[in-house]
């Protein structure tokens, strides 16, 4: 079987003796050794600051949300082409997210749709989608909060610097399924440091900043564990392969697929970073035609994303974003990670190529 994705796990030894620090130490969670060792290296070859890590990148995102202050019940705007997680941030933090419509070509949230909306948002969440940079110099600059889920977009620099350094914040996903993991985990990289330290409370808590025990803000418990930050010290080592890896797989899908299928456009400013392989077709009737003839060969792509958010319960507010809707019928995300053999892209892209006659 061939699955859509699977996760690349680095030496069990060099895990297992980091985890055998954890049990000399018997310091499990609570900004051990192995976090505060994780922070600063991601920080270093991510070219960031203001660097918190959590337990997932889901609570990345409400955390980022909260720690920007918006007053209650504020209204959020983002893309409704991502995974659910984004607008369950939003939701889950009192606000309302209202969907705005994406760019054909680069499947991102269309800064031009954005700004001729009739009420000005408290707060913009913007996805790149598949790791793709959204317009952030523009988006930047609408006189409102801006939060961006870069859940994709780990090492992605936009104009040579990281991507993570546009916005109030950006939150990135160290789930199993990302190029980089902690098997499961997140971060949050904040522009002021204010927000970082307050960002800091809230994941143990609201505690007070002095060590007293006592709640002083409203918070909750999102802190990494010294477990998975010794997997995200050990997948750090071998970033560079991994992504090498990844970027020549999808060289090789464009090369065989190009004027077959139609591909997200990337920014010019910015490089890919092999996170995923999302090919779009003229219908869904050719997409799940596609589907079918793949699964006959036991190659499991997925629907990412789908259905749009806008029409997805529990977000169907009634609005219409008709280029997302027509994006979410036709797309595909292929076969992706490291190991997947180029023979097994060939097959695959021959595969996609008959069924579309």
């Amino acid at each position: 079987m061939i699955p859509v994705t699977k996760p690349y796990l680095p030496s069990i030894e060099k895990y297992q003796h980091l985890l055998e620090g954890i049990y000399q130490r018997a310091w499990l969670t609570n900004a051990g050794p192995l976090y505060k060792e994780l922070t600063l290296r991601l920080e270093a070859y991510l070219g960031v600051k203001n660097l918190l890590l959590v337990s997932n990148g889901t609570l990345a995102l409400q955390v980022a949300v909260k720690a920007l202050k918006l007053s209650e019940k504020s209204s959020v705007v983002t893309t409704p082409f991502t995974f659910v997680a984004s607008p369950a941030a939003i939701c889950c933090e009192g606000h309302t997210a209202q969907f705005s419509d994406i760019d054909p070509q680069s499947l991102n949230l269309s800064p031009q749709l954005v700004a001729k909306r009739a009420n000005k948002p408290d707060l913009i969440m913007g996805v790149h989608v598949f790791g793709n940079p959204c317009e952030v110099e523009t988006l930047d600059k609408n006189g409102c909060k801006v939060l961006y889920d870069a859940a994709h977009a780990f090492g992605v620099k936009y104009k040579g610097q990281s991507v993570l350094n546009y916005g109030d914040a950006s939150t990135l996903s160290f789930h199993a399924t990302k190029l980089y993991h902690c098997v499961e985990g997140g971060a949050i990289v904040f522009k002021q440091n204010d927000d970082y330290e307050y960002a800091k409370q809230i994941v143990n808590f609201g505690l007070d900043k002095f060590g007293q025990g006592m709640p002083e803000i409203l918070g909750f418990n999102a802190k990494m564990s010294e477990f998975h930050a010794a997997m995200g010290l050990a997948m750090l080592d071998d970033i560079d392969y991994i992504i090498a890896k990844r970027k020549a797989i999808v060289e090789q899908y464009v090369a065989q697929l190009k004027g077959f299928v139609a591909l997200q456009q990337w920014s010019d400013y910015s490089e890919n970073n092999g996170a995923y392989m999302p090919v779009m077709f003229e219908s869904e009737k050719q997409c799940l035609a596609v589907i079918a003839a793949l699964k006959k060969e036991d190659v499991h792509p997925r629907r990412y994303f789908y259905p749009s958010l806008n029409i997805s319960a529990p977000y169907n507010d009634g609005s219409r974003c008709p280029v997302s809707e027509s994006v979410a019928c036709r797309i595909l995300c292929l076969p992706l990670y490291v190991g997947l053999e180029e023979k097994q892209v060939t097959n695959i892209c021959n595969t996609i190529i008959s069924a579309l006659g």
